[in-house]
């Protein structure tokens, strides 16, 4: 079909109070919602797992509790609101990541005024990581009669490099951090960029000084993770099953193995691990982390081989 024939539709931004007329009991319980967590996820880079609504902090009431399932159970909590940013709001966000002791506070609202935002990333600056605070804009779009469409944007964030750069100087200055920590974090913040500039579809999280660096599949019952083995001068990629339901889902994956390293294009080991509540399945490579030469050949076998895993795991670790 020619240009001069092709039909295209127009979006129109929508009122969220077209769709939600109540924030307590429209806005809120539609975000709580797995799949709408899973979009608000993706925009921060964190798999968000569900704990509560309406949360008690004392005499207040968090809107929604979260963890940060795929990295290390931390809680997130989740303030939104139809409307403008307030004061109101903003304490209640400081109230609740005090009460609940939270690592993650996410704010919510179609309007973020400047004031707001300056103090999100204040709180950003003096928290250096240790407790990390988001302002997101939610907007919705229409095309033509098609029902609205949620988009969620970070307008305020963690300064990511700058918490990162102050956490291994931290390390330093105490004494922390032998040769093969340092070399991690910087391995894992080089493989960070080269995700983001060959437009990875994974969502990487802040880099750490351990030989693990883990992601998000879009399900609560696993996670996968590139690991970096200096010792044994190899690369890994891993899925690891760590809920309750671990061993049964490591059964069911088991009896259609192989189906999946069909999928996969590889033999991969099966660690069952009877004697942990964790089970794990994994494929490995020969590569060199001190050869930083080598690192572009490694991040390539990582990014591919952790996107493959997503993509075979995904609905296999569904419920």
């Amino acid at each position: 079909m020619s240009s001069e024939t092709m039909i295209l539709g127009r979006m129109r931004q929508v009122d969220l109070r077209e769709v939600w007329t109540s924030e307590d009991r429209h806005f809120t319980p539609w975000l709580a919602e797995a799949e709408n967590l899973e979009l608000l996820g993706e925009a921060i880079g964190i798999e968000l797992e569900l704990e509560a609504r309406e949360k008690d902090v004392g005499t207040f009431r968090a809107d929604i509790l979260c963890k940060n399932s795929a990295e290390d159970d931390s809680w997130v909590v989740i303030e939104n609101q139809l409307e403008r940013t307030d004061h109101r709001h903003l304490g209640q966000l400081v109230t609740y990541a005090s009460g609940l002791q939270a690592k993650t506070v996410v704010w919510v609202s179609p309007q973020f005024c400047e004031e707001h935002r300056a103090a999100i990333d204040w709180l950003n600056r003096l928290c250096r990581g240790e407790v990390n605070f988001f302002g997101i804009e939610v907007e919705l779009w229409r095309i033509g009669d098609s029902p609205a469409a949620p988009r969620f944007n970070v307008v305020a964030r963690p300064n990511e490099w700058e918490a990162t750069v102050g956490d291994a100087k931290a390390g330093i200055d105490a004494g922390e951090g032998n040769q093969s920590q340092q070399l991690r974090l910087r391995y894992w913040t080089a493989f960070r960029q080269f995700l983001t500039d060959n437009r990875s579809s994974l969502r990487p999280q802040k880099p750490g000084r351990s030989h693990a660096y883990l992601f998000g599949i879009g399900t609560s019952r696993a996670h996968t993770a590139g690991l970096l083995i200096t010792r044994e001068k190899s690369i890994s990629v891993e899925l690891v099953l760590s809920k309750v339901d671990a061993k049964d889902l490591f059964q069911e994956l088991i009896s259609r193995k192989e189906e999946i390293e069909s999928k996969i294009g590889a033999t991969l080991e099966w660690r069952e691990m009877p004697d942990n509540k964790t089970s794990k399945i994994a494929m490995y490579t020969e590569a060199d982390g001190y050869d930083e030469r080598d690192w572009p050949n490694q991040f390539a076998w990582l990014q591919k081989s952790l996107e493959k895993f997503a993509e075979v795991f995904r609905s296999l670790c569904a419920r």
